[in-house]
């Protein structure tokens, strides 16, 4: 057996006795500790012998590993509480072993709502609805906050827009439009460019409108796929973009108090524009630490062009791929 000074941190069971040919246990109890990466594990002997880490067979390495603190990420986008309990993506993270942080990013203004609902009053002037995003459907609820105009949906006009196809980008947009009593289609498409061409595979050129609800920074490739093949849209802007008012704050408290992150991911081209800069600043020489990964390709190529190196993009926007990007990307 090593003796004690060739094992620095660990504790044997044993001690040799003086002036005695074999070890006889050693029953004083010890203040001394390992530090590893923050961790302060005390040990202690116990009476009854416990086969340390490495008597089991384990090797160092190993055993620094799972003394290791909790790798952290950042997520730079709004916590989405439920019913079922918090954030999916933090849900999904933490199961993997990962401690995940949401910071909101974007505050979002809705206009034109009544000129929306307007249109909604009319489906037989469409041949269905395009939601690339969550807060699209966000519009839809605050048009019918008014009682009679929730009446008047329930009655005849949800049934009306089920007759016709309703498009939508991912899961999470896909459960809105769900609670809206409609029935989604192409949420498996993951992004614009993909519905764009499952939309192309099931219309008809020349008929009547899809009608498209969007932000005022909205990306102009499904209108551009859609109307290169004669498929008509109308677009009508029902929310405008802006910085979150406490980001700036909430990132210099997430570094000052969290450290460096692992990983941070960027759900947005406008998320990109906001945080950048600041991240960038309070990172310092760190920066080449963090493994940045992108929710889609539209988000990935916007941390491209600003010179970020994308570690992982998801295949999906789901919490799922995201975790399975960043548990390859970071080697967990």
């Amino acid at each position: 057996m090593l003796p004690p000074r060739l094992l620095p941190g660990f504790l044997c069971a044993c001690a040799p006795a003086a002036g005695k040919g074999r070890p006889r246990p050693s029953r004083q109890r010890t203040r001394r500790t390992w530090e590893s990466d923050g961790v302060v594990v005390p040990h202690r002997y116990h009476p009854s012998p416990r086969p340390s880490l490495f008597a089991s067979g384990l090797s160092a390495q190993y055993s620094l590993a799972i003394l290791q603190k909790t790798m952290k990420v950042l997520l730079l986008k709004d916590p989405k509480e439920s019913e079922n309990g918090p954030d999916p993506y933090i849900k999904e993270l933490s199961s993997h072993g990962l401690e995940a942080t949401l910071i909101p990013v974007l505050a979002f203004e809705f206009i034109s709502l009544q000129a929306f609902f307007e249109k909604l009053s009319h489906p037989e002037q469409y041949c269905g609805l395009i939601f690339t995003s969550p807060r699209a459907v966000e519009a839809v609820k605050l048009c019918l906050g008014h009682n009679s105009k929730e009446e008047v949906w329930k009655n005849s006009l949800r049934d009306q827009w089920n007759m016709k196809s309703v498009y939508v980008v991912g899961k999470a947009t896909a459960g809105l439009v769900a609670a809206l009593g409609l029935v989604p289609q192409g949420e498996d498409c993951g992004n614009a460019e993909k519905l764009s061409g499952y939309i192309c595979s099931r219309e008809s050129p020349n008929s009547l409108p899809l009608l498209f609800p969007c932000g005022a920074l909205k990306r102009e490739t499904l209108p551009t796929v859609l109307r290169g093949k004669g498929i008509a849209l109308e677009c009508l802007t029902v929310y405008q973009t802006t910085q979150h008012p406490s980001l700036q704050e909430s990132l210099g408290n997430y570094f000052s108090q969290q450290g460096i992150p692992a990983s941070i991911t960027f759900f947005s081209p406008s998320g990109v524009r906001y945080c950048l800069k600041q991240i960038l600043k309070l990172s310092g020489d760190l920066i080449s630490q963090i493994k940045f990964a992108a929710i889609g390709p539209t988000t990935a190529e916007a941390m491209t062009a600003e010179g970020i190196s994308v570690s992982c993009t998801a295949l999906s926007p789901t919490p799922e791929a995201l975790t399975d990007g960043l548990r390859i990307s970071l080697q967990v």
